[in-house]
């Protein structure tokens, strides 16, 4: 099984993509409006995210609307809702999972238990950083789209905003901490119970007195 500072190094990356990848699910910029056509003394900008809509004004405030309708929705951006649920939900069952698995825990006695539950981790996070992944580069790609797009004018085109960049390093760290648990929980063969080492001193004579006198008298 993995040694404990591997454990920890992979279950600590696990948590911090945990963290930023619901950071990044419930953040209003995965859209955010572009520079370029804004007028020169503009103080208003607005950020569009998987669950509302925010104007962020110069004044320092923001006012913030989620969305009416969710059949209303782009395709993208239901699926980028579904699978960045799904993502933390997986995630979340991992770290579980890593727990239970740990040396550092006694949730489980068995050795072979615990690298079952390790490897059942490290898919997890695995599976829970592709999930993130996927959304985070299918909405950048729409944006990209429509900015390129000349038939939208240039003072309603939008660029990607800071919630896809942390999309990206959580599905990055989920992925790495649960490749380094799935590669290091295979358990090491037991050694067989015929191995136990020979003895090599010869076993003692009998110690009986009688024997003795038997032998020296005839």
């Amino acid at each position: 099984m993995a040694s404990m500072g591997v454990e920890i190094l992979a279950a600590t990356l696990a948590a911090i993509g945990w963290i930023s990848a619901m950071v990044s699910c419930v953040l209003p910029l995965w859209k955010v409006t572009a520079l370029i056509g804004m007028k020169e003394f503009s103080t208003e900008s607005t950020g569009e995210g998987i669950w509302m809509t925010c104007l962020y004004q110069g004044s320092g405030q923001v006012h913030c609307k989620p969305y009416d309708s969710i059949l209303a929705l782009s395709a993208s951006l239901q699926a980028a809702r579904a699978l960045t649920v799904i993502s933390i939900v997986m995630g979340t069952l991992g770290l579980l999972m890593a727990t239970i698995g740990s040396k550092c825990t006694n949730c489980v006695d068995e050795r072979a238990a615990k690298a079952r539950a390790l490897a059942a981790a490290g898919a997890a996070l695995v599976l829970a950083g592709l999930t993130q992944m996927i959304p985070v580069s299918w909405f950048a790609y729409s944006v990209i789209v429509d900015f390129n797009d000349p038939g939208i004018p240039e003072e309603k085109k939008k660029e990607m905003g800071a919630a896809l960049y942390l999309g990206w390093a959580a599905a990055a760290l989920l992925l790495i901490g649960g490749s380094i648990l799935c590669s290091s929980c295979s358990e090491p063969p037991r050694k067989s119970s015929d191995s136990q080492p020979m003895n090599i001193y010869p076993q003692n004579k009998s110690t009986d007195p009688s024997e003795h006198g038997r032998s020296g008298y005839v």
